[in-house]
């Protein structure tokens, strides 16, 4: 009996210690049991979350399919600038919606976590970058958010959105339009509230120096509320600032107002008599034995200095090699996307497959400023553009100087 009493209690010590006391009395071993039910507790509801979680991520899954049920091929899309920004603010969304649900629970899965972090989310600057592209075109060919919007109308949000571009853009007139608009098609489901436009479109209109237009407005917010005595101070000041003179906030240099209007097709100095003296013909380049069968059509745009275009020099199966290969900055554009020549009011309008070419350097290696030239936006399609450049120096024995040190 001794010798069992002695092994039970040394074993007995010997599981306390192994334990790190944990069972050293019955008082621990009771709370034990009692962290335990919580434990349990705690637990349940973990699984109830998690199963709340699940259903909300099927819910999330089956928008988004329902979203994709008809595809869209991405290239077509973009021909449409608005389009284009409806598209990447829905992919930002929906990545952004996407990765809330999924996030936490990706640490358990090594695979998936490596695909999350490869995972290229449009960030807000993208998005923004997309507006001004909306605001650029609405700037130069002077156009109104409904011009642009011919196929697909943007949502209040949406127009909302542009309209803070082009406000932090000091393009009050243009924000003033987009604002208009947002105002128009705000609806129960909107995020934007009636009162935050009101505000933005009075302050917009005064900023561009339109006071009746801010106080008319300011007008409309306060019969939204007409206790709120610093929307009535504020009308006041409008009121006392409507005798001062309206400032110009867009006069444009001279070099600027060129370009929009050689954009717009405004301005053009190819007159019908100048025209006459452009030619068309074939050429060789000057007996180069590649160019002796076929030769290229060559056009000259402008004589002095001289712009020429290289038509067909490039078959379609190659523009989309080089697509493919390079994706760089070639296809028809249906809408704008002309180089312009300010200096001498030539635009040179985009056409799939040819080459537009001219010396930037007059024949003694100085620069010629006249061939300082622009890109107008696309208003319509997509635009891709290769750029040469052509030995910037040692073209003294194919294009010698003249006898003239200016020439």
């Amino acid at each position: 009996m001794v010798v069992r009493e002695l092994t039970f209690v040394v074993c007995f010590w010997t599981v306390c210690t192994a334990g790190h006391e944990f069972f050293s009395s019955t008082d621990q071993i009771a709370q034990l049991v009692e962290k335990k039910k919580d434990l349990l507790m705690s637990f349940s509801q973990y699984i109830d979350a998690e199963e709340k979680n699940v259903e909300a991520m099927k819910s999330v899954y089956l928008d988004l399919l329902l979203s994709y049920s008809n595809p869209v091929d991405p290239e077509e899309i973009t021909r449409d600038p608005v389009a284009a920004y409806k598209l990447l603010r829905q992919l930002r969304n929906e990545l952004i919606h996407i990765i809330k649900h999924i996030q936490p629970s990706f640490h358990q899965c090594n695979e998936y976590q490596d695909e999350l972090e490869l995972l290229e989310i449009p960030q807000l600057k993208d998005l923004d970058g997309a507006a001004s592209g909306l605001i650029r075109l609405q700037e130069i060919y002077k156009l109104y958010p409904e011009d642009i919007m011919k196929e697909m109308l943007l949502s209040a949000d949406e127009a909302f959105h542009v309209g803070l571009v082009a406000y932090n853009e000091d393009k009050f007139q243009h924000a003033f339009l987009w604002f208009w608009y947002s105002l128009d098609k705000l609806t129960e489901y909107s995020t934007t509230t009636e009162k935050e436009l009101l505000l933005y479109v009075i302050s917009s209109a005064y900023h561009f120096g339109s006071l009746p237009v801010a106080i008319y407005f300011n007008k409309q917010l306060l019969n939204l509320d007409p206790t709120d005595y610093e929307i009535r101070d504020q009308l006041n000041r409008l009121l006392r600032f409507q005798r001062k003179s309206n400032p110009d906030i867009f006069t444009l240099n001279k070099e600027s107002r060129s370009y929009e209007k050689l954009c717009r097709g405004e301005l053009d100095k190819r007159t019908f008599k100048r025209q006459r003296a452009l030619s068309c013909r074939y050429s060789t380049g000057g007996g180069n034995p590649r160019l002796m069968y076929p030769p290229v059509k060559e056009e000259v745009e402008w004589d002095e200095p001289p712009i020429i275009r290289y038509h067909d020099i490039i078959s379609d199966r190659e523009i989309e090699i080089l697509k493919n290969i390079s994706r760089p900055l070639m296809n028809d554009v249906e809408i704008g996307g002309a180089t312009v020549f300010p200096d001498i009011g030539v635009a040179t309008r985009p056409k799939k497959g040819s080459a537009v070419f001219w010396y930037n350097l007059h024949k003694n290696g100085e620069l010629d400023l006249n061939t300082r030239h622009a890109g107008c936006p696309v208003l319509v399609g997509n635009k891709w553009v290769a750029n040469k450049w052509i030995h910037e120096f040692g073209q003294e024995f194919k294009r010698p100087c003249s006898l003239s040190e200016w020439e």
